[in-house]
């Protein structure tokens, strides 16, 4: 397993240091989530990335509920031009205003638009203890979701409570084989583990995911979403790929 250790007991944190004026976590929660992370690609950055949120704009009125998760250099902008999609942040550290060079503060990404945010994804591993840190100063309603590479990692996550968790298994990340192709039993699995742990957690997939053959398959195996990236990012018809996606539901 990854950096994450296991928890012992579990223990759900209240949360709420932070003020935030509205809730989002509520607002979707009975809809599938389509989480599209912009990553660093150039297809996705600066004035791509605005484009892009435009694209997702366009098919906001659907049956799910889809989410850009912006780089910190973008996530106000993209914010400000945001009606019907959510953006989020790529990451957050538990830190405060202070002397903390390089962190990303988390009250701050709020005040900048940011409406939710992923943690702990592959390419950006930490331990368990920041995500708990980070759980515990966000406020109620501010949507978190901790990617786990497996199902061990995605119980020890659950305990925390997050509001989601997205399991992908790294090797297949960026590839051309969903998870729920190459692997249904991970996405199954863990939705049964997680739920055990916590029922209140939402489970999403994530690796692979390129249409909407993959999210139907994902929300037959349990899944409430998907979490994808050069699916769309790189996509030639980003238009086609988002009408794709939800074609199914």
């Amino acid at each position: 397993m990854a950096r994450l250790k296991a928890l012992n007991p579990p223990v759900a944190p209240q949360r709420g240091k932070l003020a935030k004026n509205k809730s989002t976590a509520q607002r979707f929660m009975d809809r599938p989530m389509i989480v599209v992370n912009f990553k660093t690609y150039a297809s996705a950055s600066g004035t791509e990335a605005e484009a892009l949120l435009k694209a997702m704009e366009s098919h906001a009125d659907g049956p799910a509920t889809f989410v850009a998760v912006a780089s910190a250099f973008d996530l106000a902008v993209l914010a400000q031009q945001a009606t019907g999609v959510e953006v989020w942040s790529q990451h957050l550290d538990p830190v405060g205003l202070g002397g903390f060079t390089g962190w990303l503060e988390p009250q701050t990404a709020m005040q900048r638009g940011a409406s939710g945010s992923i943690i702990n994804h592959a390419e950006h591993k930490v331990e368990l203890d920041h995500v708990r840190s980070l759980l515990e100063m966000l406020p109620e309603g501010f949507p978190v979701c901790a990617c786990a590479a497996d199902v061990d990692e995605a119980k020890a996550l659950a305990s925390l409570n997050p509001t989601y968790i997205a399991v992908e298994p790294p090797e297949l990340i960026g590839g051309d084989i969903s998870v729920t192709t190459a692997d249904p039993s991970i996405v199954s699995d863990t939705v049964a583990a997680v739920k055990a742990v916590n029922p209140s957690v939402r489970v999403l997939c994530g690796a692979g995911v390129k249409n909407g053959q993959d999210v139907a398959k994902a929300l037959e195996l349990g899944a409430e979403g998907v979490l994808l990236a050069s699916g769309v990012t790189k996509a030639t018809d980003v238009h086609a790929v988002l009408a794709d996606l939800v074609a199914s539901l």
